[in-house]
């Protein structure tokens, strides 16, 4: 279990993290996201052991960052953006070495390089030298140093840079296998890489957490969408938990979108305007909650406080 509790990062009177608290499983695969500047990557880096804290405390399976860091730092896997690669090294001697800094050595260090080595599908490429390699294959050199141990926890930064579709869903099914041993945090630009892969997001914005919560239940918005016969607004004045509507084009019938007032849950209005309509004879063709993408969450995160589904 990875468990932050009020971290904090500055530089000077800058302040990169703000007091960011939150703790995440084993065997979840969690979206790390935020634009450029609101401190994702500052979190990584103080994660992974690589930067130290202003304040508050990083534990992960009980042991604290600042009393067993290198221990820790043993049992991670940290894929940075720009990972440092030495393009003189062959991929069989970069791999040795980053299983050396693990403290693999002998059997077991060759036990692991292999097993990365296929997991990542770059076997065929041991004994080439790192400057040869495309972006891509450079890609997957950083995931296998990264997957060396069997960290338990695995942090990846844009993990699917520069892969190819096929490479993609490789890695994406790489990072499902690895989910099963580790807790794996993942930052990328790339929203449908969180949708495809990742349960759970936290998005940072301004240095501060602003969302910590199940992917599925964000995409629930608090807005229904209700196509009927009726073409009458007046009709929904008679339901005091709903904040406005708004009349949505319709080649048939009439749509609307009903968005509630705080603290009313969404699906015990739809049954009460389900039943309301049927009773006065009117026709109920659709009513769902509306669904939200990640890259719309995103947005509304970034420029308005996100309306949080019940």
């Amino acid at each position: 279990m990875i468990k932050i509790d009020h971290l904090k990062r500055a530089y000077g009177d800058f302040v990169a993290v703000n007091d960011v608290s939150f703790s995440i499983e084993k065997g979840e695969i969690v979206g790390l996201l935020g634009h450029n500047g609101a401190g994702k990557t500052t979190i990584m880096k103080m994660l992974s052991g690589y930067l130290e804290p202003s304040a508050g405390q990083i534990e992960i399976d009980g042991l604290t960052m600042a009393d067993a860091r290198t221990r820790l730092q043993q049992r991670l896997g940290y894929l940075p953006e720009a990972l440092p690669l030495y393009p003189e090294l062959s991929v069989a001697d970069y791999l040795d070495y980053a299983a050396q800094l693990k403290g693999l050595n002998g059997a077991a260090a060759r036990d692991e390089i292999r097993r990365a080595l296929r997991a990542t599908d770059i076997t065929d490429k041991l004994l080439a030298p790192i400057a040869t390699l495309s972006r891509g294959y450079k890609q997957r050199v950083g995931v296998a140093q990264a997957i060396l141990g069997r960290p338990q926890l695995l942090i990846l930064d844009e993990p699917t840079n520069g892969l190819d579709p096929t490479q993609t869903h490789q890695m994406r099914e790489l990072i499902r296998t690895l989910s099963k041993e580790a807790t794996v945090i993942l930052s990328t630009h790339i929203m449908q890489e969180v949708e495809a892969i990742c349960s759970r997001v936290l998005i940072m914005r301004a240095g501060e957490l602003a969302v910590d919560a199940q992917l599925e239940s964000l995409r629930q918005s608090r807005d229904l969408l209700l196509h009927t016969d009726l073409n009458d607004t007046r009709f929904f004045k008679q339901l005091t938990t709903i904040d406005s509507v708004v009349q949505l084009p319709s080649e048939v019938g009439y749509r609307y979108r009903l968005t509630l007032k705080a603290d009313h849950p969404p699906m015990m209005l739809a049954n009460t305007i389900a039943k309301t309509l049927m009773e006065q004879g009117h026709a109920l063709y659709e009513l769902q909650r509306e669904q939200r993408d990640l890259e719309t969450l995103f947005r509304e995160v970034n420029t308005q406080e996100v309306r949080h589904a019940a």
